[in-house]
């Protein structure tokens, strides 16, 4: 299947380096906020040497206003996008801190009316975040790390995980615990770091996070809203 568009929630290396990957493509349509897409040209320069091999078209994303997402050829595909303005640094070499440089996105399907909210990176959960996160149908969070020192812990890197801007699993005000107390939306866990024990099917961190109604995402999973 064809890949007619990117949506980017941010302009981290992590999330974006992919893009320069479909540069042969030819043509590419590419969704992101204003503060994305100046990081993307001024700063990691990704835009710059992706439009020297396509043709590149970036639609600007409002923040908390959907966007129809298109087809190659302009026709709709069905789907809109809604950009959420997240708790987040920008990337460690952005020149500036733009309005909406991390966002989170609330995918509607125009036809069902199924909505699903995907926020790979999150450095906290405010009571506004966590209200429009309870009016969607399946949300996948951001599960990075299990414990905020989980790196240090390792002897990896001495930043933590709310340094970094990933709100961790467990603890007191970590996600799992605000979280469990959304009713609607099915909760799975995505975005997870290798260091993450709650990876391990028989560790007392899985058993946790299925205890407290929530799922720890895998490859190959498929889901319906």
């Amino acid at each position: 299947m064809a890949v007619h568009g990117i949506v980017a929630t941010d302009a981290e290396l992590d999330h974006t380096l992919g893009i320069l990957l479909m540069r042969e493509a030819g043509k590419l349509q590419l969704y992101c906020t204003d503060a994305v897409r100046w990081i993307l040209e001024r700063d990691s320069r990704i835009l710059p040497v992706t439009k020297a091999f396509a043709e590149v078209t970036v639609a600007g994303m409002e923040m908390g206003k959907a966007m129809d997402l298109k087809y190659m050829d302009g026709s709709g595909s069905g789907l809109s996008v809604e950009p959420i303005k997240v708790p987040a640094g920008p990337p460690r070499f952005a020149s500036e801190a733009g309005d909406g440089h991390t966002v989170g996105l609330v995918v509607q399907d125009l036809a069902s009316g199924g909505s699903c909210a995907f926020f790979p990176g999150c450095g906290d959960l405010t009571p506004a975040l966590l209200e429009r996160l309870a009016e969607t149908d399946l949300l996948l969070f951001d599960g990075t790390f299990w414990t905020d020192d989980e790196l240090a812990a390792l002897g990896i890197s001495q930043h933590s995980a709310r340094d970094m801007d990933h709100l961790p699993v467990s603890g007191p005000g970590g996600s799992l615990a605000q979280l469990t107390a959304l009713h609607r939306p099915r909760k799975v866990y995505t975005h997870i770091n290798n260091t993450n024990p709650m990876l391990l099917e028989d560790s007392p961190e899985r058993s946790t996070v299925v205890r407290a109604g929530l799922e720890v995402g895998a490859d190959g999973m498929t889901f319906m809203v």
